[in-house]
């Protein structure tokens, strides 16, 4: 296990523990001193121990090394344990604004509440704003997305105590109504917070693309490499604290292809270095924008090297009596081939070269896919 799974699991026990007592607390202080409001905000607390067993189990999970099945890992375990939280919240938000309003409507009925509400609601804040702390804390060093949202349920039930504290105060000096709307306060509160969560691990889970402003970073960081001459094609997503992505960078095209990757190879190793959360990257190499040339159907494109060859030499066979073709080069550009031929260099002495190069040319002007020939002597 981990160190940070350790940490993570400490966190959570302590957390659960806390929830629990303080959770328990409310509740019961809230029915002894007549408080609706820390009621309600004890079962906000009893909602957060749910939910710290439930980022214990995701969070398992989502630490879980790559197998077969889940090659890139199981980060998204994580958010989908995100997306459920948020959703519980928003759940448990309507839950409360319906009885509350119920309650407002009935408030001669209300029983005014007593000073031991303050003193819970006051140790609730300080709790849960510890709560906070630490796990905020620990959410940006293991950059994990769960343990942060995590984090600020505890910052909104330590807000929703001062709330509730402010609320029973009003109601010890003659402004009952203002605890119900303390009440309704909190539940506000849960609620913007669980849409959010929710909205962001579906942006997730739905391989939403990072944000401009970042991706505009990563291309400003590849330009810099040399060799590079432009990139297109970027395409990034995020799973858990991870963001993968795909990036066509275009080359040279007369390089080789052992240069070509090599450059790629620096252009990964610059990101990994300057984004840390990038954690899997897929380099394509072009040797032109193929964004720009769009892909065409198989009657359109230029054929493979065999079938390219059988064309050429087929158009040939007359003019190449007895000169050896030592390597043939095939530069495939915007949908075309340029063709280098590399000769002996005693063919000079029984041939010129330029007309050489014009004779083959003319014999191959059917071939469609056929951009230049160049002849090279070795």
């Amino acid at each position: 296990m981990g160190e940070h799974r350790k940490e993570t699991r400490r966190l959570l026990i302590i957390s659960g523990v806390t929830d629990l007592v303080l959770g328990v607390l409310k509740v019961l202080a809230g029915i002894f001193s007549n408080s609706y409001a820390l009621m309600v905000d004890g079962i906000h607390s009893l909602s957060d121990l749910a939910t710290d067993v439930m980022v214990w189990i995701f969070n398992d999970i989502g630490s879980t090394k790559p197998d077969d099945d889940h090659p890139y890992g199981h980060a998204k375990f994580e958010t989908f344990g995100t997306l459920i939280l948020g959703l519980i919240l928003l759940i448990v938000a309507i839950f409360i604004v319906q009885d509350t309003v119920t309650r407002l409507f009935t408030l001669e009925q209300y029983e005014t509440p007593t000073w031991p509400g303050l003193l819970v609601a006051f140790l609730s804040i300080a709790g849960k704003e510890w709560l906070y702390q630490i796990t905020a804390r620990l959410g940006k060093k293991t950059n994990s997305r769960l343990l942060q949202a995590n984090a600020w349920h505890h910052r909104t039930d330590a807000l929703s105590s001062i709330l509730v504290f402010i609320g029973i105060g009003a109601a010890l000096i003659g402004y009952p109504w203002l605890e119900l709307v303390a009440a309704i306060g909190v539940a506000v509160m849960i609620a913007l917070i669980g849409w959010t969560l929710s909205k962001q691990s579906l942006a997730e889970l739905v391989d939403t693309s990072l944000s401009n402003t970042y991706i505009d970073d990563i291309r400003a960081k590849i330009s810099d490499v040399e060799g590079v001459k432009g990139v297109h094609s970027i395409r990034t997503r995020r799973m858990g604290p991870d963001a993968l992505m795909d990036i066509h960078l275009q080359v040279d095209s007369s390089i080789s292809v052992s240069e070509g990757h090599h450059i790629g190879d620096w252009v990964a190793l610059q990101l990994h270095e300057s984004f840390p959360d990038i954690k899997d990257i897929i380099v394509h190499i072009d040797p032109e924008d193929d964004e720009e040339i769009g892909t065409t159907n198989l009657d359109a494109i230029a054929p493979l090297r065999k079938e390219a060859q059988r064309q050429l030499y087929e158009c040939w066979h007359e003019d190449m009596q007895g000169i050896e073709i030592l390597k043939t080069n095939l530069h495939y550009l915007e949908n075309k081939i340029d063709v280098e031929l590399f000769l002996p260099r005693e063919v000079a002495s029984t041939h010129d070269i330029k007309e050489l190069r014009q004779c083959l040319e003319d014999r191959t002007s059917s071939l469609a896919w056929l951009k230049g020939i160049r002849i090279w002597l070795s």
